[in-house]
């Protein structure tokens, strides 16, 4: 079964960077699309920046210019590069995955980023 394992998370001081990581373990599958979701305590879960097979980007708003989305498909694995990061980009941030063949959405566990001085 498809499991999606994320590291990279911790604490960071504003204007740092992070370095997340999403490894998919379990069967072989492709994904047609994988991103990048927050979601800060009390708050909505927002799109953070999406990758698909093709590297086509999407990213939100208020990272554009700062994070950089990445996938290797030979090991399915995705990357989210995040520099000069701010207090705001604190949450909880989750992998998710999308079969190309079910179109079926896989989700990580989550991992805490924090910013603060």
């Amino acid at each position: 079964q498809v499991q999606l394992v994320e590291s990279g998370g911790g604490l960071v001081q504003p204007g740092g960077s992070l370095r997340l990581s999403c490894a998919a373990s379990g069967g072989a599958v492709s994904f047609f699309a994988m991103g990048w979701y927050r979601q800060a305590p009390g708050k909505q879960r927002e799109l953070v920046a999406i990758i698909t097979s093709n590297d086509i980007t999407d990213y939100g708003d208020s990272v554009k210019g700062r994070f950089t989305i990445s996938r290797d498909n030979a090991r399915n694995t995705m990357y989210l590069q995040m520099n000069d990061m701010k207090p705001e980009d604190k949450a909880v941030y989750f992998c998710n995955a999308e079969q190309t063949r079910t179109r079926r959405h896989h989700w990580g566990q989550g991992n805490q980023v924090t910013v603060s001085s």
